[in-house]
């Protein structure tokens, strides 16, 4: 196969569209020989990483490193994660002695010299925000594996794109099967599956979201098979909250308002409730799930106070920025999110999207209640 960049993924090179992969098997087998002569590779998915996430990346690091050639003597391992941004509590036991870093500031990396780069998870700038200057100086170098409907075509065109699946971890299971050369996913070391199978039971909420589709479960049922321990997993990821979180929580329960004939849920998290609860940037995550069981609410819209530092972003002094998270309900007559968010700078999938937005949380209430007004279903 060439190795230029042409030659992977699907895209409108005079538009500049960002479009699905119409042939996704092939064009992973078409990745996977890309890889297969890459020496050093880093593995990098967007900031403020969530299970699917962390799932995709070590899942791919994982596979990368067991494939590589035994040449008789020890090899350093050719695959290492990068993580930026606020990192949930449960991230250390999923990456375990996984090859990976933690990156604070551009610095770390400036001067790091790779093969090739794999992005996971997402394919836009405003995401990669603080590693885009080290990822232009890559050009050539990388591919993307995502599943969302949005992207920046910019940063390469080497890239599978599966919009048809609930988590990236769907084809990068493909793709570890393929270079670890199994021929079923119940086949792949466990090691490499239990990460995958994070990925896929967190983003469709372990497995009760309306993006669980028979193919959905058939992924898990095969990655159960090669051992992995549903129970224990859950239990590592998802019952051991830590008290600040649910003070946390508390504070944005208390926040609550509801709009548009109680259609729509705000809740709102300021610097100061993070400051005196002592909870982290990362324990926010899944807050918007607790208003949608409100009857009468089909959207929820969860916003937080943050440092554009904390993503990556450069910001003036005492900028403010608004973090967005909005989910809305697989019923008739709810709105499309992923259209709401991207009015504001952002994107994801019909049900589930969010954005960064600079602004105070007063404007940016406004705004986001503006935006999903709009995009109510038909």
């Amino acid at each position: 196969m060439s190795s230029s960049p042409s030659s992977l993924g699907a895209g409108n090179a005079k538009t500049g569209a960002w479009v699905a992969t119409p042939d996704v098997a092939g064009e992973i087998a078409r990745l996977a020989v890309w890889l297969a002569d890459k020496n050093k590779v880093v593995v990098i998915t967007h900031v403020k990483p969530d299970g699917d996430a962390v799932g995709s990346s070590i899942a791919l690091t994982r596979a990368l490193n067991l494939a590589q050639k035994n040449v008789g003597v020890p090899l350093p391992p050719r695959a290492r994660a990068w993580y930026f941004g606020p990192r949930p509590a449960w991230m250390k036991r999923v990456v375990g002695e996984t090859p990976s870093i933690n990156i604070e500031s551009f610095d770390e990396i400036e001067h790091e010299s790779c093969d090739a780069v794999v992005i996971v998870d997402t394919g836009s700038w405003s995401q990669l925000e603080m590693v885009k200057p080290w990822l232009e100086q890559q050009k050539g170098k990388i591919a993307i594996v995502d599943h969302h409907a949005q992207g920046d075509t910019a940063i390469t065109e080497r890239r599978v794109v599966d919009i048809a699946s609930a988590a990236a971890c769907q084809p990068v299971a493909e793709l570890c099967r393929v270079v670890l050369g199994k021929r079923s996913l119940r086949e792949l070391p466990v090691e490499v599956a239990e990460p995958l199978y994070l990925g896929l039971a967190t983003d469709t909420g372990w497995f009760k979201h309306s993006n669980v589709k028979p193919n959905v479960m058939e992924t898990g049922a095969a990655l159960l098979a090669t051992g992995v321990d549903h129970a224990a997993l859950y239990v590592n990821v998802e019952q051991r909250e830590r008290l600040p979180r649910l003070k946390l929580l508390a504070r944005a329960l208390a926040s609550l308002e509801l709009h548009d004939q109680n259609r729509i849920a705000v809740m709102s998290l300021t610097k100061k409730d993070f400051a005196e609860t002592g909870a982290q940037p990362a324990d926010a995550g899944g807050f918007a799930d607790h208003s949608q069981t409100l009857e009468s609410v089909l959207v929820t819209a969860v916003l937080t106070e943050a440092d554009p530092g904390e993503f990556g972003m450069q910001a003036a002094a005492g900028a403010m920025l608004t973090k967005i998270s909005m989910r809305s309900k697989a019923v008739k007559g709810s709105a499309d999110v992923n259209a709401a968010a991207k009015e504001l700078g952002g994107g994801g999938h019909v049900r589930a999207a969010g954005a960064k937005v600079y602004a105070g949380l007063a404007e940016t209430k406004a705004k986001v209640l503006e935006s999903i007004k709009r995009h109510w279903e038909k």
